[in-house]
């Protein structure tokens, strides 16, 4: 028996992260042994390379608005394990965490004992404590992130009520392939029979590969930019203003709080999704309620600010896609202020590229540094980052993220912008430093 919550925790992540081989196999078997606690669930399945965390979050907050209860799964966590297993925003009471880890040991044990080194990955002991957890504490719906891919992700299992994919993207291309149709296949694997599909903003190839498995599936893509449409209306206060249209349904105006043009996709996919969900279940739609639930979502760690004067953010952009928008949003929110990032990137991604993508912004001053990676995951050093562009003149170095914010703050002027960002781990570190425990 598991006694404390940290000894909880010691469960979950002494886990193996992967195993060689993808299976679903496994993870039925461990539902199977568990009752199926899946089955009793309503769900939306939400994958993508970029998008998926704010993407929920705008499908919690349309949800809660209409009065809905909505447990959410959502990885990684920015400050605490708890928040990756949510009710209405609220995530998981250690106590309740506790007593759903000892629901899940046995049946863990007795897999081990069966399978050997090949028993449940600490992925798929989250996504079982997420089902039983949900299971045992009902709410309406429970928007299910997946975790990495689709196609042998431990939540594709699940038989949703509507099918979200939000961009795809080159990451993980160890694990899921080296090209956008090699990766675009691994995302459709969450699309199921007569499922609807909604989809973000993709390259005519990835939808190529959608469109092909909707169709075998007997389902229909819904596709941004093609079934559905977004103009931006630029607003000068903090966030985002856009217009919406899909079939009949026209509004204008539309407010986030979140910064940059991939938040408008983001929120215009979950809206969609959201709408598709209503016309299904045959439930009442209101102008007030989508606006309600767009403009008071908030998510922590993408575009946050964290000070106002100076203006000092974090963002969890840590692969070469997300860099791009990020490039974008500066351009376009930022371009008469200096720009100082502090940059700590994971060494398995693509770091040289993300470098020379943020050094594109003429306004961009670079301060290279690194941090303590998750596990066994190691943070490109400040030498190798700045390997990606010799000798420029916008770079610096520092050891650490403390001494890289402390010399950002002593160069930079009230009107510039302080923006730490390359790794969702590294902002986990720095928000803490900002705001403790606070989500």
């Amino acid at each position: 028996m598991v006694k404390t919550y940290a000894e909880a925790l010691q469960f979950i992540h002494g886990r193996d992260r992967f195993k060689k081989k993808p299976t679903l196999t496994r993870m039925r078997e461990f539902m199977r042994l568990l009752g199926d606690p899946q089955a009793k669930l309503e769900m939306i399945h939400v994958a993508g390379t970029n998008g998926k965390g704010s993407t929920v979050a705008f499908l919690r907050d349309l949800f809660m608005a209409d009065g809905q209860t909505v447990g959410t799964f959502t990885s990684p966590f920015i400050t605490r394990f708890n928040e990756r297993i949510s009710t209405n925003g609220v995530p998981i009471s250690d106590s309740a965490l506790l007593a759903t880890v000892n629901q899940i040991e046995p049946v863990v044990a007795k897999l081990d004992a069966e399978l050997g080194d090949q028993g449940p990955t600490e992925f798929e002991i989250d996504t079982a404590l997420m089902f039983c957890y949900f299971a045992q504490h009902p709410v309406d719906l429970v928007v299910v992130e997946v975790g990495l891919g689709g196609l042998y992700d431990s939540t594709n299992i699940i038989t949703p009520a509507v099918s979200v994919i939000t961009t795809i993207g080159l990451d993980h291309m160890k694990i899921l392939g080296d090209t956008i149709p090699k990766i675009a296949t691994q995302k459709a694997g969450i699309i199921k029979e007569n499922v609807p599909v909604i989809c973000g903003r993709l390259t005519p190839d990835a939808l190529a590969v959608m469109d092909e498995t909707a169709q075998r599936q007997e389902t229909q893509v819904t596709a941004l930019g093609r079934d559905f449409t977004v103009q931006n209306q630029p607003e000068s206060a903090w966030g985002e203003r856009f217009a919406y249209e899909f079939g009949t349904t026209r509004w204008q105006h539309l407010q986030v709080d979140l910064l940059g043009q991939y938040q408008i996709d983001n929120a215009a996919t979950a809206l969609t999704a959201y709408l598709t969900y209503h016309a299904l279940r045959q439930l009442p739609v209101t102008a007030a309620t989508v606006r309600q639930g767009l403009q008071h979502t908030s998510w922590p760690g993408r575009f946050e600010r964290l000070n106002e004067q100076p203006l000092i953010a974090i963002d969890g952009a840590h692969n070469e896609p997300a860099m791009v928008e990020m490039a974008r949003l500066l351009r376009q929110h930022f371009a008469t202020n200096d720009v100082y990032i502090v940059l700590a990137v994971l060494a398995d991604k693509q770091y040289q590229q993300m470098v020379q993508t943020l050094l594109a912004v003429p306004n961009v001053h670079l301060i290279l540094t690194q941090f303590q990676g998750p596990g066994k995951r190691q943070a490109a050093t400040p030498l190798e980052l700045e390997k990606a562009v010799a000798n420029h003149d916008r770079i610096t170095v520092a050891s650490d993220w403390a001494a890289g914010l402390k010399l950002a703050l002593n160069t930079m002027s009230a009107e510039d912008l302080l923006l730490l960002t390359g790794s969702l781990y590294f902002i986990s570190e720095v928000r803490q430093y900002f705001k403790g425990t606070d989500v």
